[in-house]
């Protein structure tokens, strides 16, 4: 790659993030050179990211946690998740959690000095049912704390995603995981165009779309690059990018964990084509960047606190050390 002689520039990841900066996207061969960086460069590309971070989110960084309001029992097969009908995973299984079990999961993401509140609910979609508990729990919610409230449960309609709008959720996640080309290879029971359009539902009905991607599912470079680009034009305000956790009991049990290395590369390669978008490092996090998970924040903005869905997260305290210990600042509610 040619290095153009500006001011600032110095290395052809500058020029990335310059490109980045001027709301140029990547081309692929441009992100199969992140990908396919050599080690030694790896700092010098963390520091241009880090260029591209800054511009947006100056040092804060949004904490995220996540309550696993219903348990198993999905019909879907998706081959990464414990909850699906096809895993034979020890999990717990339960139904809807009450309301008050909801709203003291929002007390929980208070004390860990979250931002946002996010319940996740397995199966295909949430029942008129499950959607009235959800709605009364937020309501009591909103009244009481200034938490953003973030809900994932599942394919969704127009006016289910209007009623989650009325009482205050501001944002719904639905992640499109992988690449529409990869999509089948991962699940069958529902299509790549069925998670777009709950997507697209979601925005029509004034939330702001959460979509992101699971990177370690036999992808390849360039099913990286089109999610990243498909998240780009779908415009999604928030990507979680997960790494994959490969779970005994599901499909993709005995996958290799990625290398630390790689899995920083990619949140590069995320942050430059979605420059200005709030970038999280999500699932599989401790697991696949272990000991270099400090240096994701230089190309992310957010994480997530706590435990996931059926697997451990990193101590709260642990998380918050790390964020001061890097030097950023935790962007913390409105009161």
């Amino acid at each position: 790659m040619s290095i153009e002689i500006q001011k600032g520039i110095t290395s052809q990841w500058d020029l990335l993030a310059h490109k980045a900066l001027q709301g140029e996207l990547l081309t692929q061969e441009e992100a199969f050179e992140i990908l396919n960086s050599p080690d030694d460069e790896l700092l010098s590309l963390l520091q241009a990211t880090y260029k591209v971070r800054k511009h947006y989110y100056g040092n804060k960084v949004k904490l995220n946690m996540i309550i696993n309001a219903k348990s198993g029992l999905c019909p879907e097969d998706c081959g990464y998740c414990s909850q699906s009908i096809v895993s034979t995973a020890p999990i717990q299984k339960y139904t809807l959690l009450d309301k008050d079990t909801l709203i003291a999961g929002a007390r929980e993401a208070m004390n860990r000095k979250a931002g946002t509140y996010c319940i996740v609910a397995s199966g295909r979609g949430a029942t008129d049912r499950e959607i009235d508990q959800v709605v009364e729990a937020i309501k009591e919610i909103k009244e009481e704390m200034p938490l953003k409230i973030c809900c994932c449960l599942g394919i969704i309609s127009e006016d289910k995603a209007q009623r989650l709008a009325e009482v205050g959720v501001e944002r719904y996640n639905h992640n499109l995981n992988t690449s529409a080309k990869h999509h089948s290879s991962i699940t069958s029971t529902h299509t790549y165009d069925d998670r777009v359009s709950t997507v697209e539902k979601v925005k029509a009905a004034g939330m702001s779309p959460c979509s992101g991607a699971i990177i370690g599912m036999g992808e390849t470079h360039e099913d990286i690059y089109d999610i990243a680009v498909q998240l780009r034009q779908l415009d999604a305000d928030s990507i979680p990018v997960n790494f994959l956790h490969a779970i005994p009991g599901t499909p993709l049990e005995g996958l290799k964990e990625l290398e630390p290395r790689f899995c920083l590369k990619v949140l590069a390669l995320f942050r430059f084509i979605n420059p200005s978008k709030e970038i999280r490092i999500s699932g599989g996090r401790e697991v696949n960047l272990r000991s270099l998970q400090p240096l994701g924040l230089y190309a992310a903005n957010s994480i997530f606190v706590g435990d996931y869905l059926t697997t451990a997260g990193q101590e709260m305290t642990d998380d918050h050390k790390m964020i001061e210990d890097m030097g950023f600042e935790i962007e913390l509610c409105a009161l």
